[in-house]
């Protein structure tokens, strides 16, 4: 998972656990050196997530907890991933959800957002993922990272049916001195 740019030593927090063997493969690329967690709503998931995880062999602390109320520290972490999550939440949860991964990113710490791209025409249809219907009309996860004040929002790439967007938590400090 190359998209993501975790690196050695990095401080991890994957927000959404529907796809452990990803976080494992993230969390392995911080090292012994580095701290991974991942966060979840859903009690079942994070356990399901948990064993999965384990079992790839990475050390992840795992959490179960309201997307919009995250129990860690501010400022903690370098990259926080969140994966198939946003596109599901209404706008107000989306919006509280994101300021949290904000809140938690220490500055020049980035945000990224992993989904499903958008499927057209047929493929659309027959789609099963729920989705709040103004996420797209308000920009998608770009417009979602850009309403939180994540700074340099881009789309990296699509790729294997997957599209990464990412946001760099601004220096508070220079955003509040005007430069």
């Amino acid at each position: 998972m190359k998209m993501a740019g975790v690196k050695l030593g990095d401080r991890l927090l994957v927000i959404g656990c529907r796809e452990p063997v990803l976080v494992a493969r993230l969390a392995a690329k911080t090292g012994l050196t580095g701290h991974a967690a991942a966060v979840d709503e859903n009690e079942a998931q994070t356990a399901r997530a948990a064993v999965a995880i384990a079992r790839e062999g990475a050390l992840v602390e795992t959490l179960t907890a309201p997307l919009t109320s995250l129990p860690l520290e501010s400022d903690a972490f370098d990259v926080v991933v969140v994966y198939e999550t946003l596109r599901q939440l209404t706008a107000f949860r989306r919006a509280a959800t994101l300021s949290e991964a904000r809140r938690v990113l220490r500055e020049g710490g980035r945000c990224l957002v992993i989904e499903s791209a958008q499927r057209g025409g047929f493929g659309a249809l027959i789609s099963r993922r729920t989705q709040d219907p103004s996420y797209l009309p308000e920009g998608g996860a770009a417009g979602a990272l850009q309403y939180q004040d994540f700074r340099a929002v881009r789309t990296l790439a699509e790729r294997d049916g997957l599209v990464f967007v990412e946001g760099v938590k601004a220096n508070t400090q220079r955003v509040a001195d005007g430069g």
